[in-house]
């Protein structure tokens, strides 16, 4: 968290709600959610707020503003990926002795590819 912010700062609330908004509908970082923000805040695509409006909240998109925003999408990024489920991937690796047990198909599975190869 940013220590220049104070946690219980409505308009802070308000601007990472927008970030989180805007992050959830393109997951991108900084600097490519920099666009997205920008054009969400150019159709008031959140609660119908422009750019005036977002100012009011603490949300301004001028160069001397960047590094608070950039922090903002920082934290958003980092709380969004933190609520992610993580998939597991696994890797199946060869059973010793299984081609052993395979020397003799049975006899459903013959009868299966039998049926197989006169459908084709």
């Amino acid at each position: 968290m940013d220590p220049r912010r104070r946690p219980e700062d409505p308009d802070t609330d308000a601007a990472l709600d927008f970030v989180r908004f805007c992050h959830r509908r393109k997951r991108a970082s900084w600097p490519e959610l920099y666009d997205e923000m920008c054009h969400v805040a150019s159709r008031g695509l959140y609660h119908g707020w422009g750019f005036g409006e977002l100012a009011e909240h603490g949300i301004a998109f001028g160069l001397a503003e960047m590094p608070r925003l950039a922090g903002l999408v920082s934290e958003v990024a980092g709380q969004e990926a933190g609520r992610r489920p993580r998939l597991l991937v696994g890797a199946m690796t060869p059973v010793a002795g299984l081609a052993e047990a395979r020397e003799e198909p049975a006899e459903d599975a013959r009868r299966a590819s039998a049926f197989m190869g006169a459908a084709r």
